[in-house]
């Protein structure tokens, strides 16, 4: 996953884009977790956190950008 200073670099859309990806991803391995455990289930974790990262990214840029409209 990228770092904080990845993710200040993207564009909104790929924002947009990496939390689909993420979410998609994450629905992915919880359904294969229920058939069948995974080999790392610590990657159901790790997949929580990276959508969380791009959201709160997403999140701090929409307030910045309600708080700073000229820009």
């Amino acid at each position: 996953m990228k770092n904080k200073t990845d993710l200040k670099g993207l564009s909104a859309e790929a924002l947009k884009e990496q939390i689909k990806t993420e979410q998609a991803q994450g629905q992915q391995l919880r359904f294969a977790h229920a058939i069948s455990p995974l080999e790392n289930p610590a990657r159901l974790k790790a997949n929580r956190k990276n959508v969380a990262r791009l959201l709160t990214e997403q999140t701090r840029r929409n307030n910045e950008q309600a708080t700073n409209p000229a820009q």
